[in-house]
């Protein structure tokens, strides 16, 4: 199956939204941009970067524009559908009865492709992922000062697979049985799988 198909079948699993799709689609289709199937959602690029999708869902359908952060906006058209968690991705939403007005999209879909051309993009920080400390472990740490230090000293990776291997236990019998095996190995500097990292 090729892309068209797949767009088009997209479309129409959308149903609600298949005449509203399609008509956003043939303005894509109208760029210079290319028609691609990225996470089972119709997506337009420019020379392999992502710019712009579509895709339809409960109560709206949307445009999203992956670099949508610098669009100017003047028409106050765009959201930040996850504020804190989407740092240049932007949605211009519609719902039932919102006029599609072709003129005014091509012109936010051909300012995405210029500033697509000139390099704009905003890439995300692959900063350290903070460390969810299950409360059992908390409580020990306050407990048990030597057991915190040698936790601090692991790496954040070590620190990440014994803060899940608590947190996933289901039962709080299971947590404890589990803390007090890896008490020892966490003073010790060991992570929960080196064991098997030299096999």
């Amino acid at each position: 199956m090729d892309t068209s198909e797949k767009v088009g079948q997209y479309i129409e699993k959308h149903e609600k939204w298949q005449d509203e799709l399609s008509k956003l689609r043939s303005l894509f289709q109208k760029t210079a941009l290319t028609e691609e199937v990225k996470w089972g959602a119709p997506t337009y690029t420019l020379n392999g970067k992502l710019v712009a999708g579509l895709a339809g869902f409960k109560n709206h359908y949307a445009i999203w524009f992956h670099q949508g952060v610098f669009l100017k906006d003047e028409e106050n058209r765009l959201v930040n559908a996850q504020k804190g968690v989407t740092k240049a991705l932007r949605q211009w939403r519609f719902e039932k009865g919102d006029p599609i007005e072709p003129d005014l999209i091509l012109k936010y879909i051909h300012e995405a492709i210029e500033n697509s051309k000139a390099g704009k993009e905003l890439k995300p920080k692959r900063h350290k992922k903070d460390v969810a400390i299950p409360p059992l472990l908390k409580e020990t740490f306050n407990e048990d000062k030597k057991l915190a230090e040698a936790f601090e000293k692991l790496t954040p990776g070590k620190q990440r697979e014994y803060a899940n291997h608590i947190a996933e236990a289901k039962r709080d019998a299971t947590k404890q049985k589990r803390l007090e095996k890896i008490t020892p190995m966490i003073k010790q500097g060991k992570g929960l799988h080196d064991k098997y990292k030299n096999c």
